[in-house]
């Protein structure tokens, strides 16, 4: 397709399950592909340099930064969004995040999320270290670091089928019940 003079290869790509064609010149980032040719807009910009997270989405099973990752690069590949991970929120990070009332602003609650599916489906019981150290890239401007660690332990437990036994820090002490509100965010 040529657009402007320029040529506009057509990319099919795999996204949350189904092929999806798109044109987009070859260095356009995955994270405008997502949003603005698909409308998946659960992935957010917040950086537009990998240093904060919210772009997070998986390729291939592992965690990237979208708003610097070409289409280019993600044609060959499996590409997993927010909007993919459990359609219906019903993804045990998801149900955590709730349970836990993690989100805040929810700007960078789908990159928080992408991430800790990332490590949860290489390592089952993870550490608080390793819990920290997979996340470390990924901001979260309101702080609730000790509700998306324990939000992340709470997911491992269910995914091995067992019940988070630890008592850890009550991140849920003098929290108004989770909102509606709040759940939409998780889920998109």
């Amino acid at each position: 397709m040529l657009v402007f003079g320029l040529d506009m290869p057509a990319y099919e790509l795999k996204v949350n399950g189904s092929v999806r064609k798109v044109d987009v010149p070859a260095d356009t980032p995955l994270l405008w592909v997502l949003r603005d040719a698909l409308d998946l807009v659960g992935t957010k910009f917040g950086c537009g340099m990998s240093q904060c997270g919210a772009c997070t989405v998986h390729l291939n099973g592992d965690a990237v930064r979208s708003c610097t990752t070409r289409v280019s690069a993600a044609v060959s590949g499996t590409i997993v969004t927010i909007e993919g991970l459990s359609p219906d929120g019903s993804h045990p990070l998801q149900r955590a995040w709730i349970k836990y009332d993690v989100p805040q602003c929810g700007y960078c609650q789908a990159g928080q999320i992408m991430t800790a599916a990332a490590l949860l489906a290489r390592n089952h019981k993870p550490t608080d270290t390793e819990i920290d150290e997979a996340l470390t890239g990924n901001i979260c401007r309101c702080g609730t670091y000790p509700r998306i660690r324990r939000a992340v332990r709470e997911a491992a437990a269910a995914m091995r089928g067992e019940k988070l036994t630890d008592t850890g820090v009550d991140v849920t002490a003098g929290l108004a019940s989770t909102t509606s509100c709040r759940q939409e965010e998780v889920r998109a």
